[in-house]
């Protein structure tokens, strides 16, 4: 199973942007199946998008629109691009290779308003 470390989380305003990246340990095979979840304060983690064979397949309705999820073969990096930012995407934001128990450590976003 791949290993994964993710950043780019910080501070940010509403309406601003950031994108947040996960280095996995080797290449990241088109077959598999990679998200982003997040973990807001005192709640439970959910799913924010899957990308499979090189191209989205699910997205939040949360972040429908407003977040994109991408690959970078040659880099092992899996991306998510969070463009107008709310309050409410404020959490832990971990990437996860489906169907595994391997998590990283996450990477905090903070949206004030």
């Amino acid at each position: 199973q791949l290993q994964t470390v993710e950043s780019g989380g910080g501070l940010a305003k509403a309406g601003e942007s950031l994108r947040l990246s996960c280095v996995a340990s080797e290449f990241i095979p088109s077959f598999i199946t990679m998200g982003w979840y997040r973990q807001p304060p005192g709640k439970q983690r959910e799913l924010v998008a899957l990308l499979r064979n090189n191209r989205p397949v699910k997205y939040s309705p949360l972040v429908k629109d407003r977040f994109t999820i991408s690959i970078d073969n040659a880099k092992n990096t899996l991306y998510l691009q969070m463009n107008d930012l709310k309050p409410e995407d404020t959490a832990v934001y971990y990437c996860h290779q489906v169907g595994t128990d391997s998590w990283g450590q996450g990477t905090l976003v903070t949206v004030s308003s």
